[in-house]
């Protein structure tokens, strides 16, 4: 019985599991087609004749080059400043007991429950005022406010769990409290910061509404709006360049994944149990 228990549940992650990665197939190897090949049916489900024309035409391309060092430098600027912010105020909601402490905790989720949509003209009104529009600043200050939020709340759980002995101890010992945050806690803390910035990297990797609404300069644009606004056209599509460009993108995430799932895990299931 538990023999067939346990072949039954493996069959059903096994199915799961190739419904999940297919359309991760079907993206690379339509990578490796041409637009004629792709529009054929009954499709090739493996190409009989792989070409990398879409890879090579890509790296020539200006634009394509331009796009991607833009989504490059705004994930990891708006990365850096997300971890600091957060584990300041994470650590300051941790250790500093004020009236309405849990009340700003509250307030902080809250801001998750709203669509970014929501907020977009808004948004706009006062990034225009303050002449943040068509500006790498401006995007990172508003994909840092997205994500900080959830990544004070995510840090504060795991500085909840450092033992406040630890810290008294290096208060006796002489080391101010700017010293015991730098050589206790944030050591202590590693697994939840990489899982922040890992956290806050995809958000602003994946971001599309947030550029789309405040860059309007095509040499400042992201690969998400790039790829809408000049490789998918209204009455056809270049599929095989999309789907080229969608493997490329691919590739800084199954990096991160690869090299530092464990502390994402980690770093998320410590936070979900934590206030």
């Amino acid at each position: 019985m538990n023999k067939r228990v346990g072949f039954v549940a493996y069959l059903i992650l096994f199915v799961l599991m190739v419904l999940l990665l297919f359309p991760v197939y079907w993206m690379f190897v339509t990578s490796l087609k041409t637009n004629l090949v792709i529009y054929r049916y009954p499709p090739e489900w493996f190409p009989h004749t792989p070409t990398f024309a879409s890879y090579i035409s890509l790296f020539k391309s200006g634009d394509f080059i331009g796009y991607y060092l833009n989504n490059f430098i705004v994930s990891v600027l708006t990365t850096a400043l997300t971890i600091i912010l957060a584990i300041f105020a994470g650590y300051t909601l941790s250790r500093f007991r004020f009236k309405g402490n849990k009340f700003l905790m509250l307030s902080l989720l809250s801001t998750q429950m709203f669509p970014v949509v929501g907020i977009l003209i808004a948004l706009y009104s006062l990034f225009k005022t303050f002449h943040l529009l068509n500006t790498r600043l401006g995007l990172v200050v508003a994909l840092t406010a997205m994500s900080l939020p959830f990544c004070i709340w995510l840090i504060k759980g795991f500085l909840d769990d450092i033992p406040l002995s630890l810290e008294e101890a290096a208060s006796i010992d002489g080391c101010g409290r700017t010293g015991t945050l730098v050589r206790i806690v944030l050591p202590l803390s590693k697994p939840g910061i990489l899982a922040i910035g890992i956290y806050t990297f995809l958000q602003a990797w994946d971001d599309f509404v947030i550029c789309l609404t405040l860059i309007t300069k095509d040499s400042l644009r992201t690969l998400s709006t790039g790829i809408a606004l000049k490789y998918l056209g209204e009455l056809s599509y270049d599929w095989a360049t999309v789907m080229t460009i969608s493997v490329i993108a691919t590739v800084p995430l199954l990096l991160l994944f690869v090299f530092f799932q464990r502390y994402m895990i980690q770093g998320l299931t410590a936070g979900g149990v934590k206030g």
